[in-house]
């Protein structure tokens, strides 16, 4: 779908998220200056930057991993209007909703009987109960790393696969595991390695992949 010097990747940044003229001017700045510090070559360049800017932490770029081509696969899954199913209500807070044609699912509160009967965690509970969603979605999580395992596993017993998986669950345990474990399974992704992670840097990826589809549209246009 795109090539990496395409035009969508020149000119003056705009993000879909800045809705006035400070706010933009302000979007832009930021942009210019974390660029001088990470580059500004590629999607991915892209995505690491809003991450940066979104945890006023410039090592957060050195931590991001890319696996099978995720820019691409997300911005195919926003054209055919993929559901986005997220871990907790604070990532689909985040989320950019317009501009798109994808409905965002939260996996807390739709398993919440299955997690009491079973003892597991809620989101957990949310991924088992949204198996048959699954399947050519886009996946967000940012909190859970129990939701990540949980995904990890239906993964590795089926190949009908979400289209991308954005991991980047945040913490001691279970958060580095759950993210090495999404980096072995052949499904596009996208992750942090390490304890670190958190919401804020799963929304910034998500919306910046939503920013690159608007715009990738626009020059097509």
């Amino acid at each position: 779908m795109m090539e990496e010097d395409s035009i969508w990747m020149k000119g003056e940044y705009s993000d879909i998220g800045a809705s006035t003229p400070e706010a933009l001017e302000i979007s832009r700045k930021s942009r210019r200056l974390i660029a001088e510090l990470i580059g500004d070559k590629s999607p991915e360049d892209r995505i690491k930057q809003r991450c940066v800017i979104a945890t006023g932490d410039p090592t957060i770029a050195e931590i991001l991993r890319f696996r099978q081509d995720p820019v691409n696969a997300g911005l195919k899954a926003l054209e055919q209007g993929a559901k986005i199913l997220v871990d907790i209500k604070m990532v689909e807070a985040g989320i950019i909703k317009k501009s798109h044609r994808s409905s965002i699912y939260t996996f807390i509160g739709r398993g919440d009987s299955l997690a009491k009967e079973r003892g597991i965690t809620r989101t957990s509970a949310g991924v088992l109960n949204c198996q048959k969603e699954l399947p050519g979605s886009i996946v967000v999580i940012g909190n859970a790393p129990s939701a990540l395992l949980t995904l990890c596993q239906i993964m590795e017993a089926s190949t009908s696969r979400p289209a991308l998986v954005v991991g980047a669950p945040v913490g001691f345990v279970n958060a580095a595991e759950s993210k090495e474990r999404l980096r072995s399974i052949d499904v596009p992704s996208i992750s942090t390695e390490g304890t670190r992670g958190g919401t804020p840097i799963a929304v910034a990826s998500m919306n910046e992949i939503i920013n690159m589809f608007v715009r990738f549209g626009q020059n097509n246009s």
